[in-house]
């Protein structure tokens, strides 16, 4: 891959995007963003407030900008928010400016990889947690599959693995 093309991580919560997009970055020497963490940067506030005050259509519409604003760059890997695909905006910035890999998860990876985190604002309410990601997963795949390149299962295999496999890839094309 001589020309560092900008590589987009999609998929649900828990599916290893910012952990994968960091050793992805550090593997391809390329700039890592992650699209909720710019956000917080930007609002001062963690994304849990932001949801609540703002409320997800709010949030939704910071983060088109903050998409838009980084998929500008060149040479980057960006970790996007699992509900990023749920804007057709988004959907299409993604597939015009770089490689889109879908990192796919299965629920009771998601269950596991998401049980102590608070930060998660959809999971925060009276609905069990595998009821929302089964909800969410029944909304968003579909959207993941529309604008994906590649698709990697990330189950059971470590970030770095993941990371080796995406340059792979990426090498073949």
């Amino acid at each position: 891959m001589a020309e560092k093309r900008n590589i987009f991580l999609i998929g649900p919560m828990g599916a290893g995007k910012s952990t994968i997009g960091r050793q992805l970055s550090q593997q391809l020497n390329m700039e890592f963003f992650d699209s909720d963490q710019e956000i917080e940067k930007r609002t001062g506030a963690n994304i849990s407030w932001v949801f609540d005050v703002e409320g997800e259509h709010g949030f939704r519409q910071r983060e088109v900008k903050v998409i838009d604003e980084l998929t500008k760059k060149q040479g980057i890997v960006l970790a996007t928010g699992g509900g990023s695909v749920k804007f057709k905006e988004n959907r299409n910035i993604l597939s015009a400016r770089g490689i889109v890999i879908y990192l796919e998860t299965t629920i009771e990876k998601q269950l596991s990889r998401t049980k102590r985190d608070k930060k998660r604002p959809l999971l925060q309410s009276n609905i069990s947690n595998r009821t929302v990601l089964e909800n969410l997963a029944y909304e968003r795949n579909p959207l993941y599959e529309e604008i994906a390149d590649f698709k990697i299962q990330t189950d059971n295999q470590s970030a770095k693995s993941v990371a080796y496999s995406i340059i792979h890839l990426l090498e073949k094309m």
